[in-house]
């Protein structure tokens, strides 16, 4: 059988086709178990910033709001494609490193007016929207695979050095290495089940069980929280800064390049057409429910890997079934028992889940680099871009302290850095230079890489 037709078999059940209410229940709350990053990047930002359980836990409910309302418009009127969002590591990157230099306040209402530029940028009316004519120039393997690795490179800094915690470092330590255990197991032998799909959250929960067996966990703030409450309006304070404005902007762009990648794989599954237009009213959808997302306190969002991989093994491809997950999210959303109790869970174990998490992005990335050609010009574009980009980690204390918080929380991010110089050296050496090479070669063509597919 060819590798065409092989694709074309992908989805059992069409893009378009309508499942009973009970099967939408069931295939919603798989793709609910891949969104990782609604448990763990809250829970990491509120660490780092040594902040109260119960804000934590409203930071999740508003993750999960997000969440809910960028999946209902993809998978509704403006995409019309099953894509499932969450809170992607480019924004938490951005969030904890604002955060931690200007505050929370700054960092949202910085990153509500970043979307509300990229809005403008993809207006879905005509030929206006001006993100979906440039994706050529965004959305290459080369460049969002590179970035993945870089970003899991980066992230690496997090997880082991929070297995031990301030005390009881045993206890910490086992907790942590029963967490990564399980879901190491999970993911091995799971095969196509809610065991291997939702493995991370599963070790989350055997990890907590362990560490509430011989460790001190407390979950008696989650008693006294209500059971309904609805999104405040800029819960950490209003502020904006142009540096971090920036700063959103670069994640923004990171995440339209993973988002596009996604469509295209998506619509090519179900045997649609996607173009210029269509990935506007996406990137649009998207853009839109991240600033209203912003303003209530939530991450940004992007299309995950993971929800792809789960419609291609399923074989469920109905934007029904991912609508249904949107509004399941929407609902936990506003609970406010849900995000507290999350909150409440052994950071031992979440930073155990947290470093195979942050692997698996990096692997990822390896995965989609590995269709790339690697001739001379995609070595220079990838290697010269992730070692600058790592190396912005070391910069000299002397030279950064000089410069103003905000700027220093760009100059110093790798992957910040990294997006700018991957989107920038792609451009000029594989759109602009690469063409006149092979003029002057006698115009033979050279490859410089090959679909993306998703295991």
């Amino acid at each position: 059988m060819s590798q065409l037709h092989e694709e074309n078999q992908v989805l059992q059940v069409g893009i378009e086709e309508k499942l009973s209410f009970g099967a939408n229940l069931t295939y919603g709350f798989q793709h609910l178990l891949a969104l990782t990053g609604i448990f763990l990047f809250p829970v990491l930002i509120g660490q780092a910033m040594k902040l109260e359980a119960g804000t934590i836990g409203y930071m999740i409910q508003a993750c999960f709001l997000t969440t809910g309302l960028v999946t209902i418009l993809q998978s509704g009127k403006m995409l019309k494609l099953p894509v499932v969002q969450g809170p992607t590591a480019a924004f938490f990157v951005a969030v904890l490193s604002a955060g931690t230099s200007v505050g929370l306040g700054t960092a949202f209402g910085s990153m509500a007016v970043a979307g509300v530029i990229f809005m403008l940028l993809t207006i879905p009316i005509r030929k206006f929207g001006l993100i979906g004519h440039v994706n050529r120039f965004i959305s290459p393997p080369i460049v969002y695979g590179t970035l993945l690795i870089i970003i899991g490179a980066q992230l690496a800094n997090i997880g082991l050095k929070n297995w031990f915690g301030s005390a009881n470092e045993g206890i910490n330590f086992a907790a942590a290495g029963v967490t990564v255990i399980c879901v190491l197991v999970l993911m091995i032998v799971g095969g196509n089940t809610l065991l291997r799909r939702g493995a991370l959250l599963w070790g989350i929960v055997i990890g907590t069980v362990f560490y509430s067996i011989f460790g001190t966990a407390n979950f008696s703030a989650v008693g006294s929280a209500g059971w309904f409450s609805l999104p405040s309006i800029f819960p950490f304070g209003f502020g904006v800064s142009i540096p971090v404005v920036i700063l959103m902007l670069l994640a923004f762009l990171q995440a339209s390049a993973e988002a596009v990648g996604m469509y295209t794989l998506l619509t090519k599954w179900g045997g649609q057409k996607m173009d210029s237009e269509r990935v506007n009213r996406g990137l649009f959808g998207e853009f839109l429910g991240c600033t209203i997302g912003a303003v209530f306190g939530g991450l940004g969002t992007t299309s995950y890997p993971e929800n792809i991989g789960i419609v291609r093994v399923s074989g469920i491809g109905s934007r029904y079934v991912t609508m249904t997950a949107g509004v399941m999210a929407i609902i936990l959303g506003l609970i406010p028992k849900v995000g507290l109790f999350i909150a409440s869970l052994p950071g031992p174990v979440l930073s155990a889940a947290s470093t195979v998490l942050f692997g698996i992005i990096a692997v990822s990335g390896i995965q989609m680099v590995s269709k790339v050609v690697w001739d001379e010009l995609n070595l220079v574009v990838a290697g010269s871009s992730f070692i600058i980009s790592l190396g912005t980690m070391y910069l000299p204390t002397e030279l950064t302290s000089k410069l103003p918080l905000a700027v220093q929380s760009i100059v110093t991010q790798p992957m910040l850095v990294g997006v700018v110089l991957l989107i920038g050296l792609n451009t000029v050496v594989n759109i602009w230079i690469r063409p006149v090479m092979e003029q002057r070669s006698g115009g033979v063509k050279t490859n410089t890489e090959v679909p993306t597919e998703v295991a």
